[in-house]
């Protein structure tokens, strides 16, 4: 327990702006009386943004957003504090990870914060009574958001904070980046560069795995089905060809597309000899894990959360964290200062929804002013200062230079 509020204060020590809505937060408790329950990746920049919560006056329940990404450590510090309950633990069984799913809801939240849908999509099968809103972070989890919604059944506002600006050109971008190569590079301990990779979706998330790699020194292809990203994959300087064709030469895979069966059976059947498989999507379903196992000849556990698939025709495929999300399964996720960022978009974008009680149900973008805080917030924490517009332009702009 002591490591994990070692790694908490490691956190805290580099999250400026998390650090200044703490001290407004105590003053002001904005939550006073609430319950929020959470559903996220835990581990220590989580932890901070709990903490924050509670320090706003919450009364929090936390549990994981995924079987393999809870730090065990920093979730048993984090349930030593005051008005935190916290129901996770690494490693998981589906039937845990729903029961812990559920044990966080039984505190009947006013407010929810979830990370890729699991926590609302029980909520509504429970039956959604009493809550003011959330905030889903993830591409995935807003994807289903708003399927919901378009059919008529969301029982409550979500705000899609993953469409932030302040979340999707950072977080998506550069957190995802990094971190998926921080985790490849730990658990392999092999060069990039020189190699070739593969990374199927151009999103942001993807943007930022093929430009870190690039950066590495690896030749990089892009896979794509809009042909829109696929043109803007290829003006970037990147590769573009279909994953059978790609996967042929390619020493690492990377899925980043949110979609079902990416790297399918045919794809497996043609891979080159020794091919890394990672998934940095929110779910384990882009890589196609039943086709991988059908043909499978033999397995065995080479490094840890790195297990060899030997292929009838004798090939070899690494598949890393079982194909769940890279970065938090072998690696500690997003870099903090990243998760400065987004947390403090959360926090204040929950903050919004508590002085707006009454909003019907939808699915609503985060208010422009809320990103605009966060970004000004982000600029004086590292105090870099930028120009304003003189009233001169600014009425040019309002009338369009009429």
């Amino acid at each position: 327990m002591e490591q994990g509020r070692e790694k908490i204060e490691w956190a805290a020590s580099h999250m400026p702006l998390l650090r200044g809505l703490q001290r407004e937060f105590a003053s002001e408790q904005p939550f006073r009386g609430r319950r929020i329950s959470m559903s996220i990746h835990l581990e220590a920049k989580t932890a901070c943004l709990a903490i924050l919560l509670r320090d706003g006056g919450a009364r929090m329940a936390v549990t994981g957003s995924n079987p393999l990404s809870t730090q065990d450590d920093v979730a048993q510090a984090l349930a030593e504090e005051e008005g935190i309950s916290v129901y996770a633990r690494r490693g998981v069984s589906a039937q845990e990870y729903t029961d812990h799913l559920r044990q966080a809801l039984s505190a009947h939240p006013d407010l929810v914060l979830d990370d890729g849908g699991d926590l609302v999509q029980i909520l509504h099968e429970d039956g959604a009574r009493g809550v003011l809103g959330g905030c889903e972070e993830t591409t995935t989890g807003v994807a289903r958001l708003r399927r919901r919604a378009s059919r008529g059944e969301l029982a409550f506002p979500m705000f899609a904070v993953n469409d932030a600006r302040m979340k999707c050109l950072f977080d998506n971008r550069h957190g995802t980046g990094q971190s998926v190569w921080d985790a490849m590079l730990r658990s392999t301990n092999l060069l990039i560069a020189g190699r070739s990779v593969v990374v199927a979706g151009y999103g942001w998330c993807g943007r930022g795995i093929a430009l870190r790699a690039r950066g590495l020194g690896a030749r990089v292809t892009v896979t794509e089905v809009d042909p829109v990203k696929a043109i803007e994959a290829a003006m970037d300087g990147f590769s573009v060809a279909p994953m059978r064709q790609a996967i042929e030469s390619a020493d690492f895979v990377v899925t980043a597309t949110g979609c079902i069966d990416v790297v399918s059976g045919d794809d497996l059947a043609v891979a080159k000899d020794g091919v890394l498989l990672a998934n940095a999507g929110h779910f384990n379903v882009e890589i196609n894990l039943d086709d991988l196992r059908r043909l499978t000849r033999a397995s065995r556990t080479v490094r840890p959360g790195i297990a060899e698939h030997t292929l009838a025709n004798g090939r070899r495929i690494y598949l890393l964290g079982e194909g769940r999300l890279v970065n938090l399964v072998l690696g500690d996720g997003h870099p903090v200062e990243i998760m400065d960022i987004s947390f403090a978009l959360q926090a204040l974008t929950l903050r919004h929804i508590v002085s707006h009680p009454k909003l019907p149900p939808a699915v609503y973008a985060v208010p422009e002013e809320v990103d605009v805080e966060v970004a000004r917030r982000r600029l004086a924490a590292t105090a870099t200062s930028i120009d304003e517009w003189t009233e001169a332009q600014r009425a040019y702009m309002n009338t369009g230079g009429a």
